[in-house]
């Protein structure tokens, strides 16, 4: 099952706001031994926002959306995603009752009585127009729901959220406690690499490429850095998989690069 994650906003892209999702979800996958395949990101362009749901709504991946849900003349995504689908928006129910609790809660707060048919309370239940179809995410936040979408032949799904991390972070975290509790820790995983110091990578390919060969369930992976004040240019080169031939690859790979002359140091 891969995951992927799509982080919608022109304030993204510009600078405005600096990305805190892509770390946080890692984060919440890694903790549960899953991974992330991929990551996008997209401005607030509604046939490029459609274009690319309507390409992963093809897929067979989990895929986690932050941004663009409210009702805002710059929110694009559940218009989107319905429109990637070929259905139209409709108010979820559940979603107008979460909304009204919300609108209830203000009214409180301010030590008034809620008018639910206010233009402006109106206008707030648009947050709860989902592609028809739609189940809702609780928000513990403010009560404002997110919602998900099964991918239409396929076995993934979307899930959709507001751009706030206090509220995307503990609903991506209800998704996944909820619906993928039963693939977590599935896969063993390990990782094993060293810094190997003033070597060139095209000199190193062929050790990288004979233990991929040698250990199919392990890749090998390299990361050139051209050095600073505190360390020598170097490669940061090692091995992730399974790990049963994680530890046989990375002695193989160490004999190697003793065979090679080069110099190394093993990261802790």
């Amino acid at each position: 099952m891969a995951f992927g994650l799509i982080i919608i906003g022109d304030e993204i892209l510009s600078g405005r706001r600096v990305d805190k999702h892509f770390p946080k979800v890692l984060e919440l996958l890694s903790q549960r031994g899953l991974q992330l395949s991929w990551a996008e990101y997209v401005g607030d362009d509604r046939e490029r926002i459609t274009a690319t749901l309507k390409r992963t709504l093809a897929s067979n991946d989990v895929v986690f959306c932050t941004g663009g849900i409210g009702a805002t003349p710059d929110d694009h995504t559940r218009q989107c995603a319905a429109a990637a689908l070929g259905v139209s928006l409709a108010l979820h129910p559940e979603a107008k009752e979460k909304i009204q609790e919300r609108i209830a809660d203000m009214a409180r707060e301010a030590g008034s009585t809620p008018d639910f048919d206010a233009p402006e309370n109106q206008h707030r239940l648009k947050m709860g127009e989902f592609p028809q179809g739609a189940s809702i995410i609780p928000n513990p936040y403010n009560k404002i729901p997110g919602f998900s979408l099964k991918n239409p032949g396929g076995q993934g799904a979307h899930y959709f959220a507001p751009g706030f991390p206090v509220m995307a972070w503990p609903m991506f975290e209800w998704v996944l406690d909820t619906h993928y509790a039963d693939q977590f820790h599935r896969q063993a995983w390990a990782e094993r690499s060293m810094l190997v110091f003033e070597a060139m990578e095209s000199t190193l390919t062929p050790l990288m490429e004979a233990i991929e060969a040698q250990f199919p369930l392990v890749k090998v992976f390299s990361l050139p850095h051209v050095g600073d004040e505190k360390t020598r240019r170097h490669i940061d080169l090692g091995v992730k998989g399974d790990p049963a031939q994680v530890e046989p690859a990375f002695e193989k790979m160490q004999e190697g690069l003793r065979s090679l002359r080069a110099e190394y140091q093993i990261s802790a």
